[in-house]
């Protein structure tokens, strides 16, 4: 696949999402995250999304070249800018503010 992600308005392209979801083994708070994450992508992202399941267990050196430094966290890498969220998820306002999917809501 490309890295291009954002397409000309004109041709009628769409906007796609590269996601890396840092995780560390079969755990509770893991398998949350990747549940939620595919959840919201399906939703908003449905057929324009790309989302690669890291295991630090298993690829250590690449959660050290992203500076990972907690798990669960996700990683925005297109469109820019990119962005990490770190937890499970859960919070789904905040998930689709981190993803640039929502505006954020001013105030208290």
């Amino acid at each position: 696949m490309s890295e291009k992600t954002k397409k000309g308005a004109s041709s009628g392209e769409v906007e796609r999402y590269v996601l890396r979801l840092f995780v560390s083994g079969a755990t509770l708070r893991s398998t949350n995250a990747i549940a939620n994450i595919k959840a919201i992508c399906e939703r908003e992202l449905a057929g324009r999304y790309q989302l690669e399941v890291i295991d630090i267990y298993q690829q250590p050196d690449l959660a050290r070249s992203h500076e990972i430094v907690a798990v669960p966290t996700l990683v925005k890498s297109l469109p820019a800018p990119i962005r990490h969220l770190i937890g499970d998820l859960s919070e789904e306002e905040k998930v689709l503010v981190g993803l640039d999917l929502r505006p954020k809501k001013d105030g208290p």
